[in-house]
């Protein structure tokens, strides 16, 4: 059986090395498997616990993540297992509609992943915006780190981000007053630490995952005489199995159901592909294969809805624990879920003395890398509109929930791409008789009101002839053109001359004499510019332009008579 699993995921991965590369990686993707499993094993146990269900099924999930995903073709290093970002929104879900519908949820959400990698829509989620993307990290890493704050100190979250925000004096009041609780929480502040400088430590040890010696060190601990911390209560692995039974299937007709079912789709979704992206640039491999990762991640899922167990994600410290451990080919993330697996069936006794508090301090760490604070002013000097729309959309989360700030994040990154795109460059001033207006870039409704602006000025100016040119808009859209030739046509009715040029025309629009009843009007002649005259109409050491443009600004004159009342004016 194992051998049929290394030829299966090494088969192509031969390179010019021939059978020789294939050995020399086979060991390395043998160690790397190990040092993944370490990496997981605890991140496994601490997201279902976060998650509000028991730690077998985030051991299912992460078997899942590494037989299922990992043999599958999509990517080559990247990881899959349950993920820290997806707790807060199983936890959740957990309480509205309990485990026993998590599977469904799961299950639907995969055959989604499945459809839309199926009809290549995998590389849509890249179209997502960074900010928002950001945003959302940052939005699901701090809900994180406040809701893990409890359990590292043997102690019950409220409820709610805010809820749990509120509460922390109360928790702080209650650790100080407890000597068991103060032992747990400072099992989870020492596990957070060795999470930030472990990899600072020099020699063989250093390579060691800082998340497996915490677990060592609260393993001991908690054997201690006198010492009575809460730890995992590990059930029977095949016991936990709890396949969806018509129930369950009947609560496909609640709305929200089939949100929850969306909204696993697009997070899980977005989450796995934008981890790709970030693999990707950590090795020189081959890259990964958007859509087909996008079905592998959906044929996971699958497996897990049917099983009952965890949604399944890339997850990044995973992915990056693979490719610094060196792996080259699928065989390494694949392995590590049959290590998984042959644990948790043969050494189960092992989990039960692992301290809560530990896991909990695993996943605090988990939430500051996800929040990433170093990420606010980095995008504030790079961008200030990307900034408030990162920012929004964390708010947002941690205020309201996932999907709600998500949403509402796209919104505004949607809103300042269109402003930015809207950029219109209105150029005004008043020579001789004329009264002009030149236009260049893209004038949409966003810019109505400077539109507006300078047309009214051009008729308050009190000069007979007004000269519009748009010849230098690279697109004008339904409000704005409505506008221009409405005020044209206003403007002309009160006796002034007009003259209009629109993008691509090589007359004014709509400048036509009378003509008899029946017959079209005829076509304005070109009027001869003088020397003088260009010199007059151009911007200084500007060239003649082949047709009108916003620098240029020579025009096809309306040369209707002026009105009686107005013919004392200079013609220009």
């Amino acid at each position: 059986m194992l051998g049929g699993l290394i030829s299966h995921v090494t088969g192509g991965a031969k390179g010019e090395g021939g059978t020789a590369r294939t050995k020399a990686d086979l060991v390395t993707d043998i160690t790397a498997s190990l040092v993944v499993f370490l990496v997981a094993l605890p991140l496994c146990i601490g997201v279902a616990v976060a998650s509000g269900v028991p730690a077998e099924l985030g051991i299912i999930s992460g078997v899942i993540g590494g037989l299922v995903v990992g043999a599958a073709r999509g990517s080559t290093l990247q990881v899959s297992g349950p993920a820290a970002g997806l707790a807060a929104l199983v936890a959740e879900t957990v309480a509205e509609v309990g485990v026993a519908m998590l599977g469904v949820i799961v299950l639907f959400a995969g055959l989604l992943q499945i459809i839309l990698g199926l009809v290549r829509l995998g590389r849509m989620f890249q179209a997502i915006s960074v900010a928002v993307v950001q945003g959302m990290l940052a939005g699901i890493g701090v809900p994180l780190m406040f809701s893990q704050a409890y359990p590292m100190a043997d102690a019950k979250a409220p409820g709610t981000a805010i809820e749990n925000m509120a509460g922390l004096p109360g928790l702080l009041a209650g650790v100080v007053t407890d000597p068991q609780a103060m032992t747990a929480t400072l099992l989870g502040v020492v596990t957070i630490v060795l999470s930030f400088v472990w990899k600072k430590v020099p020699g063989p040890a250093g390579k060691i995952p800082a998340a497996l010696v915490a677990v060592g060190i609260g393993i001991v601990v908690a054997a201690l005489p006198g010492v009575d911390v809460k730890t995992l209560q590990v059930g029977n692995l095949l016991a936990s199995v709890a396949l969806p039974g018509p129930e369950q299937f009947a609560g496909l007709a609640d709305g929200a159901i089939i949100t929850a079912i969306l909204t696993f789709t697009v997070i899980a979704s977005a989450e796995s592909l934008f981890t790709a992206a970030a693999v990707d640039r950590m090795h020189s491999g081959p890259r990964t294969r958007y859509n087909t990762e996008l079905i592998a991640q959906g044929a996971g899922n699958t497996v897990a809805g049917i099983l009952g167990a965890l949604p399944i994600t890339a997850v990044v410290a995973r992915s990056s624990a693979n490719v610094q451990a060196g792996a080259k080919t699928r065989l390494s993330r694949t392995l590590h879920g049959l290590w998984l697996l042959a644990f948790a069936l043969l050494l189960p006794q092992v989990l039960a003395l692992i301290p809560i508090s530990v896991l909990a301090g695993v996943l605090v760490h988990s939430g500051w890398k996800l929040f990433g604070p170093a990420e606010f002013p980095k995008m504030w000097r790079q961008d200030k509109g990307e900034f408030a729309v990162m920012t929004l959309t964390t708010l947002v989360i941690v205020v309201t929930a996932l999907l709600e700030g998500v949403l509402i994040g796209l919104a505004a990154g949607i809103v300042l791409a269109a402003l930015r795109m809207s950029r219109t460059a209105i150029r005004q001033h008043v020579e001789d008789d004329t009264a002009k207006v030149v236009m260049a870039g893209n004038a949409t409704f966003l810019r109505l009101p400077q539109v507006i602006e300078a047309l009214e000025a051009a008729a308050a100016s009190g000069k007979p002839r007004i000269r519009l040119d748009l010849t230098g808009v690279t697109h004008v859209d339904h409000a704005c053109r409505n506008q221009v030739e409405e005020f044209t046509a206003q403007q002309r009715g009160l006796g002034l001359r007009v003259e209009l040029l629109m993008p691509g025309e090589a007359k004014p629009a709509g400048d036509r004499a009378e003509a008899p009843a029946g017959q079209a009007p005829a076509p304005l002649p070109k009027r001869p510019v003088t020397a003088m005259a260009e010199e007059a109409w151009r911007e200084p050491a500007a060239k003649p332009s082949p047709r009108p443009t916003a620098d240029a600004e020579w025009f096809y004159l309306d040369t209707r008579p002026l009105p009686d009342d107005r013919r004392s004016s200079p013609v220009g």
